[in-house]
């Protein structure tokens, strides 16, 4: 397994190290152009999310970023230190309700091959994103 680790302040004006660095593991990965940016798309909403709903728009709190790549998947896993969330409320809108934004669980949902939301954590909160290398996801 291979690791790297990104520590940023909860800056939106940061979210293109965020966008760049998972793109470029992406690449390394064997992913599609299409894949990568369904990679890149989720990781973003992940990290905005955390900007928006648990630091409120603070942008000096901490966001601890790690991408590990596995010998079959990808893995994201963003950690926050902010108030816990209850994932059972962390849902999707429905889509028949046509109105901008709120879109972004989906987007995550809907593109990687697993989600995890970890609130036991002593402090903050913990997602995982999790998608399989070309190839792999057959074989499991």
């Amino acid at each position: 397994m291979e690791e790297v680790e990104i520590r940023l302040p909860s800056d939106p004006r940061l979210l293109k190290i965020v966008r760049c660095g998972v793109s470029h593991l992406c690449e390394i990965c064997g992913f599609s152009k299409g894949e990568k940016n369904q990679v890149v798309l989720a990781v973003d909403e992940a990290a905005s999310n955390i900007i928006k709903h648990t630091y409120q728009n603070d942008t000096d709190k901490p966001i601890v970023i790690s991408y590990r790549i596995f010998d079959d998947r990808l893995e994201v896993v963003l950690r926050d230190f902010g108030n816990k969330a209850d994932p059972k409320k962390i849902k999707p809108r429905d889509l028949e309700d046509v109105k901008p934004g709120g879109l972004g669980v989906h987007f995550i949902k809907s593109t990687m091959d697993q989600v995890r939301y970890d609130n036991t954590l002593d402090v903050g909160n913990q997602v995982t994103l999790m998608k399989y290398l070309p190839g792999k996801k057959e074989s499991r």
